[in-house]
């Protein structure tokens, strides 16, 4: 039986966390940013937002195959039941974030006409079938899926702040050593 976590499950764990966090801060400062900022610190979300997504497709794959430690023994159900409840909504969110965020962004009115760069790097493709509707569903799409990305923010909010209330229970009230179980793997 599995007894820890694999280096790369744990990597790619906090390797996301702070994605995230940043991610999150990106969308938080961007509007009090002078006009001159605003536009790189977007480009530097949507950056970020796919190397999430690229990352994700890979946790579910590292994890397919390397299963994870056993909760330890004495957790309530209704804690197992939310533990699982929670992790599965965050691997959801992980996909659920970016690819909103690529629609909108592909569904944009000038998307056509300025290409998004990863990272500055190299030119990162908007969704073709996106850019080929029409001025008007393109308009719809871009709003509804706008709408989504900020709904889901709330989800990110409301999950990662139960993940980390789970954690720190666990860590300083049921002395389970939680937190390096993902920090140290043990």
């Amino acid at each position: 039986m599995v007894q820890r976590y694999t280096n790369v499950a744990i990597v790619l764990h906090w390797l996301v966390a702070a994605l995230i966090v940043a991610n999150v801060a990106l969308a938080w400062i961007w509007p009090v940013l002078p006009d001159a900022q605003v536009r790189p610190a977007i480009d530097l979300h949507k950056s970020i937002g796919i190397t999430v997504l690229g990352l994700a497709m890979l946790r579910i794959l590292w994890r397919f195959g390397h299963r994870p430690p056993p909760l330890p023994r004495g957790y309530a159900g209704w804690e197992v039941t939310a533990s699982h409840i929670v992790h599965w909504g965050l691997y959801a969110i992980l996909f659920a974030m970016p690819l909103t965020g690529w629609i909108m962004d592909s569904a944009y009115e000038k998307a056509a006409t300025t290409p998004m760069y990863l990272y500055g790097l190299f030119q990162w493709p908007r969704l073709g079938f996106i850019l080929a509707l029409d001025p008007a569903t393109k308009k719809a799409v871009h709003d509804g899926f706008g709408e989504a990305h900020e709904i889901i923010a709330y989800a990110v909010y409301a999950l990662v702040a139960l993940h980390l209330a789970g954690a720190l229970k666990h860590q300083w009230l049921d002395g389970t050593k939680e937190i390096q179980r993902i920090w140290f793997g043990r």
